[in-house]
């Protein structure tokens, strides 16, 4: 094995091998730079160790109470991405707007409706936005909350994917 690493090395070439170093000493200063205010949505399993996904530095628009501005951050044993996201807590339109290097997610959710594996992260980070004293709770118990607070429960859920803007 030792052999088949020397022999990797040698055909990436000295330049490459150090840009690895390089990138796994970035990762680990940017993982001791944690954001103090960042709480933790989701925990779990990944190929390589653990996927974690925080929110933190939460803003209300102040030209509309509804929108909240966010930082995501998204850290796996291989590879850390922070996002600027927003969602809409407004009872009669309630959605989050994703972002990737590729495309833009706007997906309206149904706060208090059904949770299953495809929508849990989109409710775990809505209600950590819009109702930060219930954040980290499972959004399938929230359905009462949601019902106090407005929300009908019976928005049906959709996505609409758009190109990313150039940067």
């Amino acid at each position: 094995m030792a052999c088949l690493g020397g022999a990797l090395a040698g055909l990436l070439g000295a330049g490459r091998a150090a840009e690895a170093l390089d990138r796994k000493d970035v990762l680990e200063q940017m993982r001791n730079s944690r954001p103090a205010d960042r709480q933790v949505l989701v925990q779990e399993p990944d190929a390589a160790g653990t996927r974690t996904i925080g929110i933190y530095a939460i803003q209300r628009d102040p030209m509309n109470p509804d929108l909240r501005r966010y930082s995501l951050w998204e850290e796996t044993p291989t590879d850390l991405n922070v996002y600027v996201e927003s969602v809409r807590c407004a009872p009669t339109q309630p959605l989050r707007v994703k972002r990737t290097g590729g495309a833009v997610y706007v997906r309206t959710l149904n706060p208090g409706g059904p949770i299953h594996a495809t929508n849990r992260e989109d409710h775990l980070i809505w209600w950590a936005a819009c109702v930060p004293d219930v954040a980290g709770s499972d959004p399938a118990t929230l359905r009462q909350k949601a019902l106090d607070l407005g929300y009908s429960t019976l928005i049906p859920e959709r996505q609409e994917q758009l190109p990313a803007l150039a940067p």
